[in-house]
């Protein structure tokens, strides 16, 4: 079975990625704050250093976006690299602006933030350091604000202060959105890991039970023999008796009929291991999964709905799909029983590139609250509650899944597997 990958882990990439929409934010807000300052505030800044200070960032976001659409991985040390590239442009725009005088220092804070809910600590020491370097540098060298009428009056204080506020508006807004979209990807890796250790349980447990079903088949092959040597012997000496004989050829036949289980499990396990599909066409394939139904529940009341443009399609069955289907017929006639019917429906219809396999019955429904329902709680009273697992489980290893949901007469599961997959040269 395919291990399970988890989406949209947090680390390097998520944070790249988040760097890319902040950087964009940045370009915005650094031009307007030179506009306002240059021709609004009349304060006789180095316009066009500033300008090209921003233009290089504009120009880095152009190839960090490109760097993200590429399929190769992000490595932690590429994202470093993004920090320390945005941290030389604030730390460059700083410099013909105040230097550590200017309220908008505080930025350089933001990087270390973001990289510590994604990175390693050494990673986060590394821009940390870099950080304070560069404040360090600021300190000491850098080019002062030019007075105007506006802060001569108070020696530039409301001014700074002012830029403190809106310093702190855009701080706050930043850390809380993008520190939000980092969290939310952690919440989503979490929700994914348990998942994954859900359905680990559960196909250990599948294979608990497979483990178990091979050792009984290999141990049930002997007394089968022995039966089917028997049975035709006492057959013979109680000829007379039509009663006994009429007992015995039924145990004779339902002996044949194990040994034939038996042969189709180990025909089963060869094909699982050579993982080759079986190529036949879907009428076919239909034909035989509803007859092997019906000698298991003749009682059952099939109503099989197969659009006539879908028959000569070929299938590459791979092996469990079989038995996936069976799997989920058996649940809907046992579910069906519970509401005095034997009635169920298969249906196989395509819808776009999937091909469902659709199975209805009778029955009480799910238990489960809403239109969807849990796999497992259909209310079903008897069986080992394997069934839906078991198929949920051949789904997944299909690239496919299963979809349970409750309808006004009963039940719905809906078996959703991609033609890509199982199906020859689909058009």
């Amino acid at each position: 079975m395919a291990p399970y990958q988890l989406k949209q882990p947090i680390g390097p990439f998520a944070l790249t990625r988040t760097l890319a929409w902040l950087r964009l934010c940045a370009i915005a807000g650094q031009s307007m704050a030179v506009m306002v300052c240059s021709w609004w505030m009349h304060i006789d800044i180095p316009t066009l250093s500033l300008l090209l200070g921003i233009d290089m960032l504009a120009v880095f976001a152009v190839f960090a976006a490109w760097r993200i659409s590429q399929p190769w991985p992000v490595r932690e040390w590429e994202t470093v690299c993004h920090i320390v590239a945005d941290t030389l442009v604030l730390s460059y725009l700083l410099y013909f602006t105040g230097g550590a005088r200017n309220p908008f220092v505080t930025l350089l804070l933001v990087p270390i933030a973001l990289g510590a809910a994604a990175l390693s600590v050494r990673a986060v020491l590394a821009i940390a350091a870099i950080a304070a370097a560069a404040y360090s540098v600021l300190l000491c060298w850098y080019v002062p604000l030019p007075m105007n009428e506006l802060m001569s009056i108070d020696h530039g204080f409301s001014l700074h202060v002012a830029g403190m506020g809106v310093n702190f508006v855009v701080t706050a807004l930043l850390l809380g959105f993008f520190i939000n979209r980092l969290a939310t990807a952690v919440r989503v890796q979490q929700q994914e890991v348990q998942r994954v250790r859900e359905r680990a349980l559960r196909d250990e447990g599948i294979m608990a039970i497979a483990t178990q079903a091979a050792g009984a088949a290999h141990e049930l092959n002997t007394p089968l023999s022995t039966m089917r040597t028997l049975l035709p012997e006492l057959r013979r000496e109680h000829a007379s008796d039509a009663a006994l004989d009429e007992d015995l050829e039924l145990l004779e036949g339902q002996v044949e009929r194990c040994r034939t289980i038996l042969r189709e499990m180990v025909a089963f396990g060869k094909a699982q291991l050579s993982q080759e599909p079986e190529r036949v066409k879907l009428r076919v394939f239909i034909h035989g999964c509803v007859e092997r139904f019906q000698l298991l529940r003749p009682e059952a009341e099939l109503e099989l709905k197969v659009a006539p443009q879908l028959e000569p399609l070929v299938l590459r069955t791979p092996p469990g799909l079989r038995h996936a289907l069976l799997n989920l017929l058996n649940n809907a006639v046992d579910a069906s029983v519970l509401c005095d019917s034997h009635n169920v429906v298969l249906e196989v219809r395509r819808n776009e590139q999937w091909l469902e396999w659709i199975v209805r019955d009778r029955g009480p429904g799910f238990t489960a609250a809403g239109t969807t329902a849990a796999i497992g709680n259909s209310g079903k009273q008897s069986g080992l509650g394997i069934g839906l697992a078991l198929a949920e489980a051949t789904a997944e290893r299909l690239a496919g899944e299963l979809i349970t949901t409750n309808t006004d007469s009963g039940a719905e599961m809906c078996l959703r597997l991609p033609l890509s997959t199982i199906a020859e040269n689909p058009r």
